[in-house]
């Protein structure tokens, strides 16, 4: 089933998603004050490309305050945007039946969207 659901999800616009994850992700690693934030677009867009049988879990080591402060940076300088584009992207699918699960897909994006740093993604 998760087979089926992440070949659907590409041809239906995961894998466009994936790929303005990756270009965007390899234009801010282009400068050196952008690295942490394009490995975390990376982290995104990989979860992008295949989400389902992927979780996004905390990670157990602890970074302090470093964590937050990217975070809170993240969120500021353009995280909103894509957290309130998976948002919305979740709320349409879920609309109908059939894009139940490609909603949920959606808000799990969102979830890591919100505070990528200090979060790993792991398989089911």
């Amino acid at each position: 089933m998760k087979l089926l659901g992440n070949i659907l999800w590409a041809i239906f616009g995961g894998f466009a998603m994936a790929i303005e994850y990756m270009c965007s992700g390899l234009l801010l690693c282009l400068t050196i004050i952008g690295i942490p934030f394009g490995v975390q677009i990376f982290k995104l867009g990989v979860l992008a490309i295949f989400p389902f049988g992927k979780i996004v879990v905390k990670r157990d080591e602890s970074n302090g305050c470093l964590n937050l402060i990217m975070n809170v940076l993240w969120f500021f300088l353009g995280g909103v945007v894509i957290v309130l584009s998976h948002l919305a992207l979740g709320i349409i699918f879920c609309i109908t039946i059939v894009g139940i699960p490609f909603g949920m897909q959606h808000f799990k994006l969102m979830a890591i969207a919100f505070t990528p740093f200090g979060r790993d993604i792991m398989e089911e």
